[in-house]
């Protein structure tokens, strides 16, 4: 199982490298495009935040690359040096992306607010199945029972881990939906520009994807494995 398991993980790796080295060179590509309005990312952020009659959500400015994300617990949109003092369209895309978020917490979206939810059984799934993965070399030497007790809290784990990425993929695309649209009406974006920040969000959703299938897989993998011991 365990050599399966590992071969399973180096596939969805692999895909996963992949579509993060794209990502990377889209983003580079258009943070080397201007944006025709001059607005930085902050003032993008700050604007669409105005303009959705948001005013209690505070716009920082965090280290490290991509490392964007909204905070609903203390209502700020965290954006990279890069985006934050970015006047291009990869600054503009993600900003609009990231308030997307705040937009959805504001309104209460419910695939964003059953997420955040999940997120302290996620961490404590993970923290879990990590404590146990030695368990898995163990397998093979386990007796009957105790292997089929061991894959069933993998599973329950695993599942709780899958639904949180499954959920995830609705909030990221509806997020970018909302970046998107709100982008092209208030003239942030024109023509060509507009096209660039839709391919860029694009494939960080692609990301997203990756994650849920990849988890969805290895779920499968498990409930296969538990069936498997119980013939």
């Amino acid at each position: 199982m365990y050599g399966g398991l590992f071969l399973l993980s180096i596939v969805f790796l692999v895909i996963g490298l992949i579509v993060s080295q794209v990502l990377k060179s889209k983003f580079a590509k258009y943070a080397q495009e201007r944006l025709s309005s001059g607005l930085s990312g902050r003032d993008v952020a700050q604007k669409m935040l105005r303009d959705n009659g948001i005013y209690d959500v505070e716009v920082t400015s965090v280290e490290g690359t991509l490392t964007d994300h909204y905070n609903p617990a203390n209502k700020t949109v965290n954006l990279s040096h890069d985006v934050y003092n970015g006047r291009n369209i990869a600054a503009a895309a993600v900003a609009a992306h990231e308030c997307g978020h705040a937009v959805q917490h504001a309104t209460a979206y419910r695939w964003l607010t059953m997420r955040s939810k999940m997120v302290p059984a996620v961490q404590i799934s993970s923290s879990i199945m990590s404590f146990l993965t030695l368990g898995l070399a163990l397998l093979y030497y386990m007796s009957g029972a105790m292997r089929e007790n061991l894959l069933l809290v993998f599973i329950v784990l695993q599942s709780i881990i899958t639904i949180f990425s499954v959920i995830t993929l609705p909030v990221e695309i509806d997020a970018s939906r909302r970046a998107l649209v709100w982008l092209n009406q208030s003239g942030i974006t024109y023509s060509t520009e507009h096209e660039d920040a839709k391919d860029a969000l694009k494939w960080a959703a692609y990301t997203y994807v990756v994650s849920a299938v990849g988890a969805a897989a290895t779920l499968a993998y498990y409930i296969w494995q538990f069936n498997r011991s119980r013939d």
